[in-house]
């Protein structure tokens, strides 16, 4: 009883100031308030508000009766008699301590991604709010931010004038630190020829952006397939597992191919499909100014529209479907660029011609010693009546 007496009587004679940091212990929590027993005269109540930034938060989920907390007196008597504490100024103050340090050794810093602001990121550092610019979030343009809401990240402090309310996160740096070291140690090892495995990170109207593992590089359209490819995005997707060969290195940049030596279409086509031969083959695309037929797997010729037909055809959709099977004629092959041009009309031709030897045939069978009986006799009778 003395004992708790005479501390009854410290409490009662200690004095404390507005900005003094407190210690108690935890004597009540509810959803929105703490109170603490710090040792004078009044119990200290810790609101929501001066707890966290985070307005959905239950104060029961984070504290527990018999804890024990630090904070800042900001009133001595709310008008009740009681002392009002600030834990999450306390926290500010410890978190601009850390920034600062992490801000003159250039230390990187890792922490949770807790709003999507205009124009960029807001991460916590101990109540503290870094501000991350969209700019310096990653090395490759964004267009959705929340994508990273929830997320930690890491980042180094670039800019620290808490006074002003700025302190500048920068994620980019560290990425782009990544990549080079990741380039260097890929580039050492990887030569022209070698097969890898990529995953598809950006499809673009040029190309695609092929991730090697932490390094990209560049599969133009040209080198997508063996067949042209109009629009490498109705081909790649992002995600996608290809199998690509390292076609060229220069300095840093890598270009990657996907048409790969021996599965060469074009391989002996010269061979395959001479001049003057009839090859059948299926209607793949149509421009304005042709189709193009697809006469072997990855191997399409073009059919001029002027071929298509011996009668005018103003557009190839005029006549033919795509899908439809049709027969034509090879008339020329250019193993420079692998283009082959056939032609229907030329079919049609001869066709004609054949018709044509046709009938002469039929001449030449004639009994040509009969025939000239039958003249003669005609000449003899014609004779007898005019006389």
């Amino acid at each position: 009883m003395s004992e708790s007496f005479e501390q009854m009587l410290n409490d009662f004679s200690k004095t404390i100031r507005n900005g003094e940091t407190v210690e108690g212990t935890v004597i009540s929590v509810k959803p929105d308030e703490i109170v603490l027993n710090i040792g004078y005269k009044s119990d200290g109540i810790i609101t929501k508000r001066e707890y966290s930034n985070d307005d959905s938060l239950d104060l029961t989920t984070v504290v527990k009766e018999g804890d024990t907390l630090e904070a800042i007196v900001t009133k001595i008597n709310d008008g009740d008699g009681q002392v009002l504490l600030s834990y999450k100024r306390l926290a500010q103050m410890k978190g601009n301590e850390k920034l600062e340090k992490a801000f003159e050794d250039k230390e990187v810093l890792t922490a949770e991604v807790t709003q999507i602001l205009n124009g960029g990121l807001g991460v916590m550092v101990d109540e503290t709010r870094v501000f991350i610019p969209a700019s310096l979030v990653s090395d490759s343009f964004v267009k959705d931010l929340n994508q990273y809401k929830g997320k930690e990240i890491s980042f180094v402090i670039t800019e620290f004038n808490p006074r002003r309310r700025r302190i500048i996160g920068d994620r980019k740096q560290l990425l782009v630190a990544e990549k080079a070291e990741k380039m260097e140690e890929l580039l050492s090892t990887l030569k022209v020829g070698d097969v890898i495995e990529g995953t598809v990170k950006n499809v673009t109207d040029f190309g695609a952006f092929i991730d090697l593992g932490g390094v990209d590089g560049l599969l133009h359209i040209s080198e997508i397939s063996w067949t042209r490819v109009d629009n490498p995005k109705k081909v790649l997707s992002i995600g996608d597992k290809v199998r690509v060969f390292v076609k060229d290195i220069n300095g840093t940049k890598i270009a990657l191919s996907c048409k790969f030596p021996d599965e060469d279409p074009w391989a002996n086509a010269i061979k395959k499909y001479p001049v003057g031969s009839t090859v059948t083959g299926k209607v793949a695309r149509m421009t304005d100014f042709g189709a193009f037929v697809q006469i072997a797997e990855n191997v399409d010729a073009l059919l001029h529209v002027s071929q298509i037909a011996k009668e005018h055809v103003a557009k190839p959709q005029d006549v033919l479907k795509v899908g439809q099977e049709i027969e034509a004629k090879i008339t020329e092959y250019k193993e420079d660029g692998h283009k082959i041009s056939l032609s229907m009309k030329a079919l049609l031709d001869d066709e004609d011609k054949d018709a044509g030897n046709d009938d002469n045939e039929d001449i030449a069978d004639v009994d040509i010693e009969k025939v000239g009986n039958e003249l003669a006799n005609e000449s003899s009778d014609a004779d007898d009546t005019a006389e």
